[in-house]
This record gives structure tokens, C-alpha cells and sequence, in this order.
């Protein structure tokens, strides 16, 4: 039997390798430039900051990080991405060890997982939906610790604390799970009265609140930006009362599609679907609120402003799915078939970046098709025959002049519009942007290169 659990820890760690090192490889030789978002990040975190025009900055800081350590490396923020990814996995599976007496089945619950094109075909442009998925993962593991032991752990509280900040300052949406987290205590402690209230209870928020408090000063001196940007992607302040009904719709019809091929997999490992719900099974109930809690919430935010919910924020949230699957449905699954199950899961696993790198390939008019470094490299040139200093920042949107920022030598730092008026800087300006309208207001050497309108300014 040790063998055996031996043997099922290998096959996964065995499957998130490969994993990890297909979904590296793929990207990083078929896209000749990195994701939009990607770029984004690493405009953002050319000068880190509390926050962002569009998002916290949690999203920004990991890849400034492999920036550092890696430079301009393409397939070092692909690595990013599936590292993130991966932890994901492997929290999901040792939470499902604590659940299930049979490794096996903690197997399947991540192996599910990988039906889901979140985890697979959109993972290597790292983004805000990436970035929560550890934290999130973290964040259910400890907040399980504190729910299913008698005697709670200080350690185990101030880690949910921190995981659940840093989820909640990659994106906003975190606060689905950490409002379902807290609904599952309440309701354990003063409805049902499963379990005791305790001090150390206090602990978790108490963390979330201190670490966040630099966040919450920068949002209060930059006018709320990242909420209102928010706002704005929701369709919220356009929305007519038939939005109320069509974006909840929508959204669940778009769910469902996601989900089809999760649903035949899973089909594959059940005789029959026949279950019993009893909340009185910590396990159980635990499950139900990670899971339908946060889609529920986020369907009613739907349905009571009308808002929009673009099928990318779902990333995290489906990250336990399949251990909720496999334990209401465990005493239904036929161990000795998994034939069909083992099947699906290569064609999925195997086609899946097959289908990327052909896209990637045959389509070229994609983001990933820019030819970011070579333009760089062209203004680099041109700079050079003009200046004698560096390029200390560029300004334009966070793609043309994101890309610059990513791609040149010095590593100018990025602004969207304008610099500062109290920003200090040594070296030159590049600004990019519409060849005619930037023509007439550059003050320095204007230039075409690639189509792409650069004004170079310096003192040198």
C-alpha cells in the first residue's frame, strides 16, 4: 500500500513536470513576442508602485521579479506562468490527501482539472487571473486547517492572512472567496453550531487588513482608478434593466460551455449519479462553499447591476471543482475503468498545446506576432547615432511603449501619458505613439519605424 501511495505521488509530480515543461516550451518557440497582459504587467512594474491604472499590484511584481533574475527572456515569464500554475496543482492535491483516504482519487481530482482550458491553453500569458491562483489555492488549504481541526494554529491564521492579501491584490474578484470563506464559519459557528467561536478567528482579517492599508492610501491618492477601471469593464454604468437578465444569462451559458468537456470526464468516472448532500459532513460543506459560493456571488452581482462577467475572471474559480466532483461521486467511481477517463485526459493534455502552437503558428495577425525586439533594437540604433546617454523612460499605451520598456537595453521606465511633474530622471525620453499627431508636438528627433511614431528626447 506505501508502494502504491508512493507510486501515485510519482505519477503526479511526474504529470505537473511535464505539464510545467510543455507549456514553457510551447509558447516560448512558437509566439514571436509576449502576451498583451504580459506586456502589461512589465510596463507596470518597470516602477512598482501600491497600484496601477487598471489593477493592485500584485499581477505587476512576480514578473518584475523574473525580470530581474532572468532579463528579457521570453520563455522565463511563460516559466512564470506555469510555476504559478503548478503550485496551484500540487496545493490542490495535498489538500485533496487530507480529504480522501485514497491517493488515487486525489490524483483525479487535479487530473479533472486539466479539461478546463484555464489550465492549460490560456496559462502562458501571465495576467491577473494567474497571478491569484496559488494564493487562491493557498488560501482554501489554511483556511481548511483552521475549519477542520479542533485546536486552531496561530501559523495557520496569519497564512491565510497573507495568502488571502496577496490573491486580493493580484485582483479585486479574490473577495468572492474570502467572502465565502467567512459566510462558511458563520454559518458553522452561529447558525449551525458545528464549531465554537475563537479569538485566533480574528487573526486572518486582522493580517488581510494590516497589508493591505499601503494599497488602500495609494487607491485614496489616486482617485479610486483601479475600482472605477473595474467599474468600466463591467458595462456597469451603461446598463439597462435588460442586462439584468441577458449578462446573467450569458454568463452561465458561457460556464456551461467551459465546462462540457469537465462534465464528460467526469461521466467517465461515475457508474451512476446518485448522491446525498449532508451538511453536517465538514468535508462536504467545506467543499460546497469554496466552490458554489464565489460563482454564486459573482452570477448575483450579475443579476443585481446588470454587469457584465468576462469568462477570464473565472480563472481561479474552478480551481477545487474537481475534488468537490470526486467526493460527492467517490463511492460511485469504478477504479478498474479508467480507461475512458485516462483517455480523454491524453488526448485533452496532448492536443491542447498542439492546438496552441497551430494557431500560434498558422495566425499572424496575433499580439504574440509583434515584432517587439526588432523594434526596439531599431530604436536603440537610432538613439545611439543621436545620443550619448540612455533611455530612461518611454510614454505611450502600455503595448507599444510596454514593449519598449521590456525589450530595451536600459529598462526605461514606463508612463502612460505623461511624466510626473516631480519625477527625477537621468538620460533620455522615447515617446511613441499616432505618426501625425506626435510629429507635430515632438520636441526632440521625431522618426517612423515599423509604423510606429517615436519622438526621442534628450539632453545629450
Amino acid at each position: 500500500m506505501l508502494e502504491n501511495k508512493k507510486s501515485i505521488d510519482n505519477l503526479f509530480y511526474i504529470f505537473v513536470t511535464i505539464h510545467l515543461i510543455v507549456w514553457t516550451l510551447v509558447p516560448s518557440l512558437t509566439n514571436n513576442n509576449l502576451p498583451l497582459d504580459t506586456i502589461e504587467a512589465l510596463a507596470w512594474s518597470s516602477n512598482l508602485d501600491w497600484g496601477f491604472n487598471k489593477h493592485p499590484p500584485g499581477s505587476a511584481f512576480f514578473p518584475e521579479v523574473f525580470f530581474k533574475i532572468f532579463g528579457n527572456q521570453d520563455w522565463s515569464q511563460y516559466l512564470l506562468c506555469q510555476i504559478f500554475v503548478v503550485v496551484s496543482f500540487i496545493v490542490v492535491f495535498k489538500f485533496s490527501n487530507k480529504l480522501f483516504r485514497n491517493k488515487i482519487l486525489s490524483l483525479l481530482s487535479v487530473l479533472l482539472l486539466e479539461s478546463i482550458y484555464f489550465y492549460n491553453f490560456t496559462t502562458p500569458e501571465f495576467n491577473v487571473n494567474i497571478s491569484q491562483l496559488p494564493f487562491w489555492a493557498l488560501t482554501v488549504y489554511y483556511s481548511w486547517q483552521i475549519f477542520d481541526k479542533k485546536e486552531i494554529y496561530i501559523r495557520d491564521c496569519i497564512l491565510v492572512g497573507f495568502f488571502a492579501v496577496i490573491g486580493f491584490l493580484s485582483k479585486y474578484l479574490f473577495i468572492y472567496l474570502l467572502v465565502a470563506i467567512d459566510l462558511l464559519f458563520f454559518y458553522s459557528i452561529f447558525l449551525k453550531k458545528y464549531q465554537k467561536f475563537n479569538f485566533k478567528y480574528l487573526i486572518a482579517p486582522t493580517i488581510f487588513i494590516i497589508l493591505l492599508i499601503p494599497h488602500l492610501i495609494w487607491l485614496t491618492n489616486n482617485d479610486y482608478t483601479t475600482i472605477k477601471y473595474g467599474i468600466a469593464r463591467t458595462g456597469f454604468e451603461e446598463s439597462i434593466f435588460l442586462n439584468h437578465i441577458t449578462n446573467p444569462l450569458i454568463f452561465l451559458g458561457k460556464q456551461i460551455g467551459i465546462l462540457i468537456p469537465f462534465m464528460i470526464m467526469s461521466l467517465f468516472l461515475i457508474k451512476k449519479l446518485k448522491f446525498k448532500i449532508n451538511l453536517k459532513d465538514k468535508k462536504l460543506l467545506f467543499l460546497l462553499f469554496i466552490n458554489f459560493i464565489p460563482i454564486a456571488l459573482i452570477f448575483l452581482t450579475s443579476v443585481l447591476t446588470g454587469s457584465k462577467i468576462r469568462t477570464m475572471w473565472m480563472v481561479p474559480f474552478y480551481l477545487f471543482l474537481g475534488v468537490l466532483v470526486v467526493y460527492i461521486f467517490q463511492s460511485q467511481i469504478n477504479l478498474k475503468r479508467l480507461n475512458k477517463f485516462i483517455a480523454t485526459f491524453l488526448i485533452l493534455f496532448i492536443l491542447s498545446p498542439f492546438l496552441y502552437a497551430y494557431i500560434s503558428i498558422t495566425k499572424t495577425n496575433k499580439r504574440t506576432d509583434y515584432q517587439g525586439k526588432e523594434i526596439a533594437d531599431l530604436i536603440q540604433t537610432r538613439w545611439n547615432e543621436n545620443f550619448l546617454n540612455d533611455i530612461s523612460i518611454v510614454v505611450g499605451n502600455e503595448w507599444n511603449a510596454g514593449n519598449l520598456s521590456y525589450h530595451l537595453k536600459s529598462r526605461p521606465i514606463w508612463f502612460n501619458e505623461k511624466i510626473p511633474k516631480n519625477f527625477k530622471y537621468n538620460g533620455g525620453v522615447i515617446y511613441t505613439g499616432n505618426k501625425n499627431n506626435l510629429k507635430d508636438i515632438c520636441p526632440g528627433i521625431f522618426g517612423l519605424i515599423k509604423g510606429l511614431g517615436i519622438c526621442m528626447v534628450s539632453s545629450k
